[in-house]
């Protein structure tokens, strides 16, 4: 089935930009860039790496990632910005290296992208070496359980009045639709990712929900903190 990415892909890229969106910039690149500075990572791989942002910032802190997305489009443009990096095509159901490969594995807003859930929990467990870190950047359950009605209620003058949840416990596909992208996203309720990541036999050792930072444009800022948007986990592999 077409999950909407290929047909969305430059939409997408004109989107984020070199720096991301809001939620990128300003609430998950200060908590995900802090989990990995100076902590001796070497080798990383970014599940879901698009057009390669996250991978350029690993870069950045002396990390040798290895980016894998199913669009070959993005694969493109990350190519385009980080020559020097090294960006396969790949499905997270199905990681194509070796166990234990990595120190690090990172998904950055790709778990709600990813059909088999329980597929790449494994695939990404197993490519960690013993003692490794995956860290994870997700949207809220909260966030998603509206699916395609997922956006903020408004009175009369547009002023944002609440942000609905419905059918938080069934797990299922949606279409999310904005400014020319228009791709599949997964709706799971919190304990069913917690519950994939455990049967794994990984260690939740950080499990956080980031605000804005204070240069975020406050309007904006304080609709991320009226309602629950996105959180950061961090498991480990025991050694």
């Amino acid at each position: 089935m077409d999950n909407g990415w290929t047909e969305s892909a430059e939409a997408w890229i004109a989107d984020m930009g070199e720096r991301g969106d809001f939620t990128r910039r300003f609430v998950l690149d200060p908590a995900m860039t802090g989990r990995v500075a100076g902590r001796g990572f070497t080798t990383a791989l970014d599940v879901g790496c698009g057009e390669g942002r996250f991978c350029r910032m690993l870069r950045g802190h002396g990390i040798r990632p290895v980016g894998l997305d199913p669009t070959a489009a993005l694969l493109r443009r990350a190519r385009e910005l980080g020559p020097e990096g090294d960006y396969r095509e790949g499905r997270a159901e199905r990681l194509p290296f070796d166990s234990g490969a990595f120190d690090l594995v990172v998904s950055y807003l790709s778990l709600i992208d990813i059909p088999d859930l329980d597929a790449a929990a494994a695939e990404m467990a197993r490519v960690l070496r013993p003692g490794g870190t995956l860290l994870i950047a997700n949207l809220s359950s909260f966030t998603t359980a509206a699916g395609e009605r997922a956006h903020w209620v408004r009175d009369d003058a547009g002023r944002p009045l609440h942000f609905p949840v419905d059918r938080y416990f069934e797990e299922r596909m949606y279409w999310a639709d904005w400014r020319g992208i228009r791709i599949h996203n997964w709706h799971r309720p919190l304990g069913r990712y917690m519950a994939a990541f455990l049967a794994q036999g990984l260690i939740l050792s950080i499990f956080a929900e980031p605000e804005p930072t204070a240069d975020a444009d406050p309007a904006t800022a304080e609709r991320y903190r009226r309602a629950p948007y996105c959180y950061v986990m961090e498991w480990r592999r025991p050694a």
